[in-house]
């Protein structure tokens, strides 16, 4: 009988945001919701730290001028081509996901040289992708990174994130995971208002990966707070403080960003 086919997952760290716990519980989470054999590949400018199964990478070279002007995490744009000794399909995850479900079906959806997005449940009017799990065959994407390299700035003043350039202009154009596979933890797990007072987020029913685009990352859900330089309060504080000048946002945004601890992320990301 032949051996069954690694699936290969890979991420991408960079600069000092994400510590190397960040890859260390995912790879935990992964090897927890996965039908073996897998290999997690991280690419890196720092491997100090990282769990040994774990195998670490450079950062693939891709010289082009950062944009200044544009939100957007562009330097994924180094995972577009040549990934050296990594070669075939890959999964690419990002560092502060939540695994949720099997991942199983992420490695038998849809075609092999398919590129496959999550589709951003911020603009359902548009038929935009979001990069924070996406599967590609390497080096389909490489043509991107030669028009991203002609002119960053201003694909970034055009696109404005690299979901949306990836989605765009992927060689072949771009599908989408079936819906439900992917949640937004602000969108779909934090209870709206009032309830995110009176009831702590829950695991989306039926996901199988809960991002965590914005500021909020999973330190902040299982604290109770909206991004990391906030502190929890009692919910009965924080709504004095709405009416107390001691806020820094309006008054609605105010109300809107505040969640209870989460238990279920404090008991998942974990090595």
């Amino acid at each position: 009988m032949d051996a069954p086919e690694i699936k290969q997952i890979i991420c991408i760290k960079w600069g000092t945001k994400f510590g190397p716990e960040y890859v260390n519980r995912l790879h935990g989470m992964i090897g927890r919701n996965i039908t073996p054999p897998f290999r997690l590949f991280c690419f890196t400018d720092d491997g100090a730290g990282l769990h040994p199964d774990i195998a670490v990478r450079p950062l693939p070279v891709f010289e082009y001028q950062a944009p200044v002007n544009t939100r957007g995490k562009w330097p994924k744009s180094r995972l577009w081509g040549d990934l050296g000794d990594v070669t075939g399909v890959v999964l690419f995850l990002d560092l502060d996901v939540i695994i949720t479900g099997n991942l199983d079906p992420f490695f038998t959806f849809g075609d092999p040289d398919d590129t496959i997005l999550g589709r951003n449940p911020n603009t359902p009017l548009e038929r935009l992708g979001q990069t924070s799990v996406y599967r590609m065959r390497v080096g389909k994407l490489a043509p991107l990174q030669e028009i991203f390299r002609a002119d960053p700035q201003g694909v970034a003043d055009k696109y404005k994130y690299e979901q949306r350039f990836v989605t765009r202009n992927a060689p072949g154009g771009v599908k989408f995971w079936p819906r439900g596979w992917l949640a937004h933890f602000r969108m779909h797990s934090v209870p709206p208002f009032p309830l995110n007072y009176l009831r702590e987020p829950k695991v989306p029913r039926n996901s199988r990966i809960v991002i965590f685009a914005g500021n909020l990352n999973p330190p902040d859900a299982i604290a109770g707070r909206w991004q990391e330089d906030d502190q929890h309060r009692p919910p009965l504080d924080h709504l004095r403080a709405a009416f107390s000048g001691r806020r820094k946002e309006s008054l609605s945004r105010h109300l809107r960003h505040y969640l209870l601890p989460a238990s279920w992320v404090r008991d998942l990301w974990r090595e």
